[in-house]
Formats: C-alpha cells, structure tokens, sequence
C-alpha cells in the first residue's frame, strides 16, 4: 500500500516529537522570562497564584493588572507588596463605567482616536456609537455586559488622562528591555465567562501585541473556561459571541477573511496561540466551586513558573510542532486553521479528579496525535500515562516528562475546534434566545467598525457580520463557520 505524503508528514512529526525535538536539553541554557497580564477577577487571581508561587531567588515577575473596579486591584497589590524586595514588580489599572456624559462623548470621537491610532485604515463614515446616548449604564463595571466594557476600555485608553495606554506602554516597555537578553513570552490570562473582563481582552491584546510590541513578542492567551458552578449568565450568550471573536483570531482562514475587510489592526494578536483551562472536571469530582477556580488557578501557576519558565516555553514549541533547534520558534510554526483550540488538561495522581474527555467538557470524535504530560516525578507514574492514554487514545502513547506540581499531571491536549466543546454549543443555544438589543451587548470586537460579528451579514447573503444602525460595513467570513453546524451528541446520547 502506498503512503501518501500528507501521512509521511505526519509520521516525521510524530517522530520528532517523540525524539523531544521541542525540550531544551539540560546540559543548554535558554534564558526564558515568563510576564504575565491578568484581565478581570479571573487574571487577577490567577496572578495572585502565580505570586504566591514563585520559587525563592530567580528573576523579577513583571506583572500587568487589569481590574473591574478596585477591590480585587487592592488585594493584589498588598500581596505583592509581601513579597521580598525584586521578587515581583505588579501595575495595576482598574477599570470603572464612566458617567453618561463623558462616556458619549468618548464614543462620538471614537473614529478620529482610530484615525489618529491607525491613520492607513480607511474607516467608514458611516460610524455609529454601538451604546445610544439614551442606553442605562450599570452603576459598576463588575458583571457588565461585553459591549459596556469595551466602552470602558475605550474611555480609559483613548480618553483623558489615558491611564491604562500608559500602563501597557509602560509595561511592553519593561518587557522589551528584558527580551534583549532573555526569550520573552506575555501569557494574557482571562475568564472565558467573565463578561467585563472578556469585553476588554481582545482590544487589550490587540493593542499590546501589535501596537505596543509590534508582534516582536510572543503573546499567549489563556483562557479559563466556566464550569457547572458558574452563574448561568457567564456559559450564556456572551461566552458564544466571545468564542466566535477567538475563532476569528486564531483560525487563518477567517482571520484572513476579518483583515481584507477591517484592515491589519485585526491580525490575529496572539502570535503564541491561545490556551483554554477547563475546570468542569473538577466541580464534578468536588461540587466546590471555590475549590475547582483553585485549582485551576494553580495549574496555570504551575504551567508558569515550571522549570523557571522553560516547561512553557517548551510546550509552545511542542504546540506549533516546530522540528527545528530548541532555540528557534515562530518562524517555523504550523498555521492552526480552525482547529486553534489547545486544551491544559490536568487530574490527580490519586485523587477523585480524573482525566475523563466528557467530564472536561469535550465531544465525542476528539483524537489527539501526541500527548505529552508533565508530572513531579516521572518515576511511578506510568499509571497516570496509562489513564491518559485510555481517555484520550492519542496516536502515540503518552510521553511523560517531569516539571508538574505535586498531586498532579498536567497534559496539553492539541488542536481542537470550538465545536469540540460541549459548552460552545451550550453558549450558543442561550444567545439565539435573546432579544436582538440583548445580543447587541454579547459583542466586543468590531464594535467600533459598526460590525456584530455574530449576526447575519445585512449585505451578503449566508456571510457574518451585521452592520449597526446605517453601518455598510461586513466580514469575508462565512456565518455557517461561526455558527458551527449542528451539535455532534454527549456519549450518554450517543449511546442510548
């Protein structure tokens, strides 16, 4: 039987990975310094794990803050100012609703900050606030709604004393002084359900990778996904139009579709891909809700900080599956395609979570093709291999590394589609039954273009992006690759 090339690809591929192509080798040193963004409770927590983490000695933790209001702000910052001295370096902004007033005015002139901002994109003139002067504010930021964030943001950073484009540019600024004599890598981490933290992210990004950085750094999103114990509103219709903005992002193919229509400013920001923690697994196995943000909080933390920050260096390298020397990186990379998605699993060694596809929230028919899992020790954790291996079935068996926290094994599952997750299909179901004015605030990205990517196009026929109010402007993106067909069945479904 002949082999085709696509399968000799694969085969080498595999083989390399196998090899440990992507891991610095121990006798190499490869200075990696790892500066992290929290967005909203969720990043903020995450970056106050990752304090109370840090091994002694090592390099300062240079640490961005972006905050929904100040009371999550004000905690960070008295635990970083526990730390000893050089230990870590933390800017905090926090974001509030600006009164009705100002708020109008900053979005009458949001074409010329854009003008000003990107003076070779040809804005349209047909611009139209996304919020009416008429629209009723929340009195906080805390649990508002995607759309009254972004406007938030946009007052915060183009407005006034523009405090949070100060904080970015002085952050990428500490970041690119330390990048001349290490890698640097900007992990931006996030709740995919939280509505205000999740408003303000991809103009964030957007701004600090290619704005601020000029994409000479690598940025990666991390992206913690709801669980059972979530409020309904944060696996509701927000969570959809949010997963449709990273898909068009992430995936090439559609990101190409949003840059010929909305200009370069919208090349995908996250030029080190975009991780998504589950933590349906572990509400499951405990039903503390408390406990499952916990522990996810600290396998990102792990993650981290592993190996001085070399364990996520190498597994950036394993997720762009880049055969080349351990010092090499983007160059090579494999574009993603709509399969964007990369999965930090994690479960007990002995413990009641475990690595289970469905309890994490994954659909039937996801294969993976290596998996690699990082565990305290590796001596002795062959059964932990043997586990991933039965749940997951990836092409080649399970390599194990050492690098992972105590309890736990911690394995990137690669390459998944948001139709792999059960709770895109969830999202979506909530957002078709919201009223048209409701959907209107799900949305963020491209607002300012007059665009809700998540609608109907009101030009083209079968393609996304509705226009608001007069707006003529559309995406060269096909709406049936955002909606993502129809929901494939839970195994329990699927047996009966």
């Amino acid at each position: 039987m002949s082999v085709t090339m696509e399968e000799k690809l694969k085969r080498r591929k595999l083989e390399a990975l196998k090899r440990g192509v992507h891991r610095v080798p121990i006798n190499e040193t490869l200075p990696v310094s790892t500066h992290v963004v929290g967005v909203g409770a969720d990043g903020i927590a995450a970056i106050a794990e990752l304090l109370r983490a840090l091994p002694p000695g090592g390099a300062t933790l240079h640490a961005l803050a972006v905050g929904i209001g100040d009371e999550s702000i004000s905690a960070l910052q008295a635990l970083a100012a526990s730390l000893p001295p050089g230990r870590a370096e933390v800017t905090a902004v926090a974001l509030h609703v600006p009164e009705p007033q100002p708020l109008a005015s900053a979005l009458a002139r949001y074409p010329d900050f854009l003008r000003l901002e990107y003076p070779f994109h040809a804005w349209g003139a047909s611009y139209e606030p996304w919020l009416p002067a008429a629209a009723s504010l929340p009195a906080s930021i805390d649990g508002c709604r995607r759309a009254v964030a972004k406007a938030a943001y946009g007052v915060a950073y183009y407005a006034g004393p523009r405090t949070l484009e100060h904080a970015l540019r002085g952050f990428a600024a500490t970041v690119e002084a330390v990048q001349g004599r290490t890698q640097a890598i900007v992990p931006v981490v996030f709740g995919l359900g939280d509505s205000a933290g999740s408003g303000v992210v991809v103009d964030l990004v957007r701004h600090l990778s290619t704005k601020m950085f000029g994409r000479r750094v690598l940025v990666a999103g991390i992206g913690i996904a709801p669980c059972g114990g979530d409020p309904a509103d944060r696996r509701g219709g927000p969570l959809f139009a949010l997963m449709n903005e990273l898909d068009c992002l992430n995936d090439e193919a559609k990101n190409q579709g949003v840059v010929a229509s909305c200009g370069e400013l919208f090349r995908n920001p996250f030029t080190a891909g975009f991780i998504l923690v589950p933590t349906q697994h572990v509400w499951a196995a405990t039903r503390d809700f408390a406990a499952t943000r916990d522990r996810a909080n600290q396998e990102i933390a792990a993650l981290l900080t592993s190996k001085d920050g070399t364990g996520f260096w190498e597994l950036l390298r394993l997720l762009n599956w880049v055969a080349a020397p351990s010092t090499q990186h983007s160059a090579a990379r494999t574009p993603w395609g709509a399969q964007w998605v990369h999965v930090l699993g994690y479960a007990d060694t002995a413990g009641p979570v475990r690595a289970d596809p469905a309890a994490m929230g994954l659909l039937p028919g996801y294969k993976p093709e290596f998996v690699e899992a990082r565990v305290a020790e590796v001596a002795g954790a062959g059964s932990a291999a043997s586990a991933i291996d039965a749940a997951f079935d990836p092409d080649l068996p399970t390599q194990l590394v050492d690098g992972g926290r105590a309890g736990s094994v911690q394995f990137v599952l690669p390459s998944l589609s948001k139709t792999d997750l059960g709770f895109f299909f969830e999202a979506r179901d909530a957002y078709d039954a919201e009223p048209a004015d409701q959907r209107l605030l799900d949305h963020s990205m491209l607002l300012e273009q007059g665009v809700l990517l998540s609608e109907p196009s009101t030009r083209l026929a079968g393609m996304a992006g509705a226009g608001i109010g007069s707006s003529a402007c559309w995406i060269a993106v096909p709406l049936d690759a955002l909606r993502g067909g129809d929901r494939r069945p839970s195994p329990a479904a699927r047996a009966a």
